[in-house]
């Protein structure tokens, strides 16, 4: 570990690596992230029916997937796009888990809704929009669930580690880091992917790092791309859009990959995440947490 690299996070010190905390594992229903395992979560950018959620569940389990995405509640830009089900996307995503065995991620966009989402989910997901949402966050944290932590389309490295900080204060040592492309002055993708960050976090943080190439992309030929460098810079795993038809998306169809992409894309994270398991030096099993799915 290079010390002098944390030198300008110090307001974040739960977050950094020291002599006690080189790794942490989360634990979610039997699946552990930030381990050796590389975990994909996938699914459709929102619940839509049933019979599609339970497609793309099917689908992306038996291409390997682990984690099952699905927006319940939708910040959308226009008040005119599709908001998301709520309570009734959530009862769809428990069905899908307890008939494929996927644990569910999702969205939790206001602290009044926390005790719902985590009813239901095993992870909750703050989003891009909300990670500088300190009474998001603090509730968040107080559910006990483990929290996926986006980074905010404009934060820095430095402010994904202060809301981390926040998270870790409550009581909750159960966090994700997640990049997801940051606003910049390029305008030809829907944001630019950080991978520089990834390699960051995993030098300076314990805690798990994963990525979002379909929100950096906006674009569903970019993704396996994206994925693939994610998994060069050291990612413990991916969170990627899957729609059975993504032309006929609710939401956020141009980023999704269809059931085809989506197994190639998984197929050729193979060799890579084969080469990572061969690098000498991988970081000592340390400072694990265990959570309760």
């Amino acid at each position: 570990m290079h010390a002098n690299l944390q030198d300008g996070f110090a307001d974040s010190p739960d977050a950094l690596k020291d002599g006690q905390r080189q790794r942490t594992i989360i634990r979610v229903l039997g699946i552990e992230v930030g381990g050796d395992e590389f975990v994909t979560m996938a699914g459709p950018c929102s619940v839509e029916t049933e019979s599609r959620l339970m497609a793309t569940a099917h689908h992306v389990r038996r291409c390997g997937a682990r984690i099952l995405r699905g927006g319940a509640f939708k910040p959308r830009s226009s008040p005119y796009s599709f908001q998301g089900h709520g309570l009734q996307a959530l009862r769809t995503l428990a069905r899908a888990r307890a008939e494929f065995g996927l644990a569910i991620v999702t969205e939790v966009m206001s602290e009044s809704d926390v005790p719902l989402v985590a009813e239901y989910a095993d992870m909750l997901q703050i989003g891009s929009r909300s990670m500088e949402n300190l009474l998001l966050l603090k509730a968040a944290a107080q559910s006990g669930r483990p929290i996926l932590l986006k980074r905010g389309m404009m934060a820095t490295v430095a402010e994904l580690l202060y809301a981390a900080q926040l998270i870790l204060e409550e009581g909750n040592p159960n966090v994700i880091l997640c990049e997801r492309g940051i606003r910049t002055c390029e305008t030809s993708m829907r944001n630019t992917f950080d991978a520089a960050a990834i390699a960051l976090l995993k030098q300076i943080s314990h805690l798990p790092v994963i990525a979002d190439p379909s929100h950096a992309a906006g674009h569903h030929d970019l993704v396996p791309a994206l994925a693939r460098i994610a998994a060069a810079a050291g990612a413990d795993g991916l969170l990627v859009e899957v729609h059975p038809e993504p032309e006929q998306a609710w939401s956020d169809g141009e980023q999704s990959l269809d059931f085809a992409e989506f197994e190639a894309m998984m197929i050729s994270l193979d060799p890579l995440l084969a080469l990572r398991s061969t690098v000498p030096g991988a970081p000592v099993d340390a400072g694990f947490v265990e959570v309760g799915g």
